[in-house]
């Protein structure tokens, strides 16, 4: 379902990372659905990709966002498409990360800023939500998936281990699986 390199332009690449880091709020993982929408609307990456994806930028160091604009950015037109992609998905961010820096004091106080901020919450957390359920499905019908995918929504939110640790576990669940599938075969 990629897009041949060559059709892809350095300013498509930009302008699409550029749209996505202006025009979501949160960072990281509120993004993925706006990337995932927008690589897949535009068929550069096909959504049984993004998981895999999601998932390389998650165990590479740094931002999860910029990670992943570095790696869709290089499957469509390398090195100089990665520069493209997270120049983009950085821009407007730091502007706005400047600009709010200058006058956070002078707002931070107003009763609307205050009522927008939380009405933003409850949206990221649908937003979150929503792509939960989403990249869930790609479980497909593979019952110790969906055996991993419960135990770490219980190691998180209801026992409030850390993340690491629920990676972890799931990670010698998942090879655990592995080798005795390949023990029974």
């Amino acid at each position: 379902m990629k897009q041949e390199s060559k059709k892809v332009s350095l300013w498509e690449l930009f302008w699409a990372f550029a749209k996505i880091g202006t025009f979501t709020i949160g960072g990281g993982y509120m993004m993925i659905p706006a990337i995932q929408d927008e690589l897949s609307r535009r068929r550069w990456i096909s959504d049984e990709e993004l998981p895999d994806i999601v998932a390389i930028a998650q165990s590479a160091p740094g931002l999860l966002t910029v990670n992943m604009s570095i790696f869709a950015g290089y499957r469509l037109r390398g090195i100089p498409g990665s520069i493209a992609a997270t120049i983009g998905s950085i821009f407007s961010p730091i502007i706005f990360i400047l600009l709010i820096a200058v006058f956070f004091r002078t707002f931070s106080d107003n009763a609307l800023v205050v009522r927008i901020f939380s009405g933003v919450r409850p949206a990221a957390v649908a937003v979150m939500f929503a792509f939960t359920l989403k990249l869930a499905r790609t479980n497909g019908r593979c019952w110790w998936k969906w055996l991993l995918s419960g135990l770490s929504v219980v190691l998180i939110a209801i026992l409030d281990v850390s993340p690491i640790y629920a990676i972890l576990v799931t990670l010698a669940g998942a090879l655990a699986v592995s080798m005795w599938k390949e023990k029974k075969q």
